[in-house]
């Protein structure tokens, strides 16, 4: 049974728990009602991997994902199984585990006896400095490791004291997994390291680093694997991250201090700081590198020679540091990530790390308040912990707010940091998106271009703008080329310079050898699959190919509703496979209810196969209900009631509109004449038959389609 003192403690950790949970929830409100941003679409599951096999591939395929973290993947796939693209669950579900993550380092913090646990707790939930940790849906990678790696803590720091087997086993599989969501802790068996060696003075090698050398193994073996995936699949390589040995030594020491300083004073935070212009032949740079050194050095000095309460903080401080500057060392500038071409800094670089620094500080606050005598002097050490708390939690409010939408990270970021050549990129993009901003999209991406000339992206982005523009046709074609020049394995470059040449009469076999780089840059590139069958399809003798080019997009993603659109198109031209193409139709209109070609198409298929005209008429009319402009949907339908008994005035009635839609489109004249023929009307017929004519001088059946009338007597 119960004590009275188990039921205490288990109240008090409840109330801890419920405490950070409350006011983590309070301090993200804004971002609950955020939006995608940046390279979110890259990391919630995209629809070729929402299968069962696509799970496989998070695990089994390099590339497969934007980077390869199968855990923090597979969180993602099942993420999206509860709830779809609903932008709510991501950011709930952040919320809830950096809350977890807080309420860990309580228990840390208690299991090493230290004071001030809640304190640091409520300070690591609150902190600005993680909001782009947690507002963020793509640094779910961030939060899911941070609870993954603090419980692997929690769990070894019981096995440091109780030495049983299978708390070992289940902290090493917590570590494993937090690896698999995460590579940045693998620092972890080093912080913990540092933490004996500050609890007793030393490290003994049977006791403390032994069961620790498995776990430093997999740690830099998964380092190490992160930093070649970077380079070689996320590209993390070349000219913008050529800086010599000295260089990243000169950024390492301004790393490090940049992110104290944003610790101690989280003010102007931003998505994307300054790029740093790093040279090892400025003096003033070695300061920052030496300031560094000189803290540490100081630290252990006094931690060594040092007496009573001096030496204890000095150490405690010291610890502190090594674990700040430890758990960073990834972010630090000796490896390349992709974001350095960027910047140097990020907020979220510095979640785990920030711990080493608000972990002993809200230690010496709780001991120094706990020092205090007189009652007046403990409330205002209260009163100033909340403050403290709520300032935190206010500037954590609002900075969640600029996650709001893109348009607003990328705004407030260009308030903050103009010459950020990304944010315009970017902020072109989003706007590229939005109904008649298509030319203050075109500004931000020639912003953009202006600082940052090299930046093939965004020469791509700006040749798809010039490509929905009349009359600039010739300037996406050389924006597509520039940054193809820039970056020649560039597989959605290659895809939209090859759509563009689609559209250009003699162009189709340029764009087809562009689809076929695009495929062979990235197999599995559905689209590029997609439309290189739309262009086999145009050519004299292809559509065996197309066809196959078709089923290719579809095997690589069943969903895609043109695919299966244009293949169902291609069987309609097959003799014998008409029930192929209603199949195809069908699937697409399942997967696209509003896609008003299929359902057009579908009635075409219907038309031709015997008793099915009811069939046809009710997907025309579906079709016009979609799409009532759509003058070959009228013009369908209108050939659908001419075959139907009694309904020869709704055919002209849709050939009427047809033509009023498409003066030009001389089979709706001739099939209206044909109709008003019919109907008795003369007159009627024969003005139909005199613009198919105007439309088509030489055709001789409107020729004698309109003698015809001319001669028949009214009323005959």
């Amino acid at each position: 049974m119960p004590t009275a003192a188990t039921r205490s403690s288990s109240s008090g950790i409840l109330a801890r728990g419920a405490l950070i949970f409350c006011a983590t929830f309070l301090a993200y409100v804004p971002a609950l009602r955020g939006g995608f941003v940046w390279d979110d679409d890259a990391h919630v599951t995209r629809p070729s991997l929402r299968s069962l096999d696509g799970l496989r591939r998070i695990w089994l395929e390099l590339g497969a994902t934007q980077q390869y973290y199968p855990l923090l993947h597979s969180a993602f796939w099942f993420e999206h199984r509860l709830w779809g693209d609903s932008v709510v669950g991501y950011h709930l579900a952040n919320i809830v585990l950096h809350a977890s993550a807080a309420c860990l380092v309580v228990a840390i913090m208690r299991r090493l006896a230290l004071p001030g646990a809640l304190l640091a707790g409520l300070i690591f939930a609150l902190h600005p400095v993680n909001v782009e940790s947690v507002a963020w849906i793509s640094e779910q990678k961030n939060t899911l490791s941070a609870v993954l790696c603090l419980g692997a803590a929690y769990v070894y720091l019981g096995f440091d004291r109780d030495r049983r087997p299978a708390q070992y086993a289940l902290a090493l599989a917590l570590f494993v997994l937090a690896l698999l969501a995460k590579s940045v802790t693998a620092t972890l068996p080093a912080a913990l390291l540092v933490i004996f060696c500050w609890q007793r003075g030393r490290i003994s090698w049977r006791r403390d680093a032994l069961p620790l050398v498995p776990w430093l193994a997999i740690g830099a073996a998964a380092g190490l694997f992160t930093a070649w995936v970077e380079r070689t699949y996320v590209g993390a390589q070349g000219a913008e991250y050529a800086l010599g040995w000295p260089s990243r030594f000169l950024l390492a020491g301004r790393v490090i201090w940049f992110y104290l300083g944003n610790i101690a004073w989280p003010a102007d935070l931003m998505f994307i700081y300054p790029h740093w212009s790093v040279d090892a032949g400025e003096p003033w740079q070695y300061l920052f590198p030496a300031a560094a050194l000189a803290l540490l050095s100081g630290l252990w000095l006094l931690a060594v020679r040092a007496r009573g309460q001096t030496r204890r903080a000095s150490a405690a401080a010291l610890a502190g540091l090594l674990v700040f500057v430890g758990t960073l060392f990834p972010a630090l500038g000796f490896f390349n990530v992709y974001p350095f071409v960027f910047s140097y800094v990020a907020d979220h670089f510095q979640y785990l790390a920030s711990l080493g620094v608000i972990v002993p500080a809200s230690a010496a606050l709780a001991l120094a308040a706990g020092s205090l005598t007189e009652e007046s002097s403990r409330l205002l050490a209260r009163a100033g912990a909340i403050a403290l708390l709520a300032t935190l939690g206010v500037l954590t409010w609002l900075q969640s707010g600029t996650y709001r939408d893109v348009q607003t990270l990328y705004l407030t970021t260009l308030a903050r940091n103009p010459d950020c050549w990304m944010a315009h990129a970017n902020l072109g993009l989003a706007w590229s998106l939005v109904p008649g901003r298509l030319d203050d999209a075109i500004a931000q991406y020639e912003i953009s271009l202006r600082q940052h000339p090299d930046n093939a992206e965004a020469h791509h982005n700006l040749g798809n703008a010039w490509a929905r523009t009349p009359g600039r046709m010739d300037d996406a074609l050389a924006e597509y080329n520039e940054a193809i020049r820039l970056r020649p394995a560039f597989p959605e470059a290659h895809y939209n310079l090859g759509n563009l040449l689609a559209r250009i009469p003699g162009r189709l076999d340029d764009a087809v050898a562009h689809y076929r780089e695009a495929i062979r840059l990235n197999p599995r590139f559905a689209e590029a699959h997609n439309n290189l069958g739309s262009a086999l399809a145009r050519m004299p003798e292809r559509l065996g190919d197309a066809i196959a080019q078709y089923q290719e997009a579809l095997s690589l993603d069943p969903d895609h509703a043109e695919a299966h659109f244009n293949l169902g198109n291609a069987w309609a031209q097959t003799p014998g496979r008409l029930g192929d193409a209603v199949a195809e139709y069908q699937e697409a209109i399942r997967l696209r209810p509003d896609y008003a070609q299929a359902h057009g198409n579908l009635g075409n298929a219907w038309a031709q196969m015997p008793g099915r005209l009811g069939d046809a008429v009710a997907e025309y009319t579906e079709a016009l209900r979609l799409e009532p402009s759509s003058a070959q949907a009228h013009f369908n339908l209108g050939n659908a009631w001419a075959q139907t008994p009694g309904r020869l005035d709704d055919a002209i009635a849709q050939f009427e509109q047809t033509v009023r839609l498409m003066p030009d489109f001389a089979p709706g004249w001739r099939n209206l004449g044909g109709a008003r023929f019919q109907s008795g009307d003369l007159p009627g017929a024969a003005a139909a038959f005199r613009e198919e004519l105007r439309l088509t001088p030489d055709d001789p059946w409107a020729q004698q389609a309109l003698a015809a009338a001319l001669a028949r007597p009214q009323g005959d």
